[in-house]
C-alpha cells in the first residue's frame, strides 16, 4: 500500500464518486468509508475522497493519467468517464464530478521520444479528442 496518495475534495459526493471509479477500473475496491471520507484503490493505487463542501472545485491543474496498452482500454475508459462528463482535446476529459483525466496510449512515450516521429505524432494527437492508437502510429510513420 502506498503511503503517499491523493485526496480529492468533493461537495457531498465522495462516496458516490469512489463507487463510480471502482466500477470502471479493474482490481479496484473500497477500503473504508466514514461520513466524511471514502478510501479506495483503483487498480492497486490508493485514493481518498473527502466530502469537504462547495468551497473548492477541480481544475485541469491536476489530472489523473491512465496509460492504456490497447485501443479497447482507451475506448472503455473514455466512454465510462465521459458519460455525463465532457470530452477535451489530446486525450483529456472531465468526468461528471469535474475531475480531469488523461487517457493515453502507453506507446505515446516511445513515439514522442523519437526525434523523427515526435512532430508528426504531436500534430496528429493535437487534432484528436480521444486518442486513436492506429492513427498515431500511422501519422508517426508518414
Amino acid at each position: 500500500m502506498n503511503s503517499i496518495y491523493p485526496c480529492l475534495w468533493f461537495d457531498g459526493k465522495a462516496h458516490e464518486a469512489a463507487e463510480f471509479y471502482c466500477g470502471i477500473f479493474p482490481n479496484s475496491k473500497i477500503l473504508n468509508k466514514t461520513p466524511m471520507v471514502a478510501v479506495y484503490e483503483l487498480d492497486g493505487m490508493r485514493y481518498m475522497n473527502m466530502n469537504g463542501g462547495p468551497e473548492y472545485r477541480f481544475s485541469e491543474a491536476m489530472s489523473i493519467v491512465v496509460s492504456c496498452k490497447t485501443q479497447e482500454e482507451i475506448d472503455t475508459y473514455w466512454n465510462a468517464l465521459t458519460a455525463e462528463g465532457e470530452e477535451g482535446k489530446c486525450g483529456w476529459l472531465k468526468d461528471k464530478y469535474g475531475v480531469s483525466w488523461q487517457i493515453v496510449p502507453s506507446v505515446l512515450g516511445a513515439l514522442m521520444s523519437d526525434p523523427e516521429k515526435a512532430p508528426k505524432t504531436m500534430y496528429a494527437f493535437m487534432q484528436m479528442k480521444k486518442f486513436v492508437i492506429a492513427d498515431l502510429i500511422a501519422a508517426s510513420e508518414s
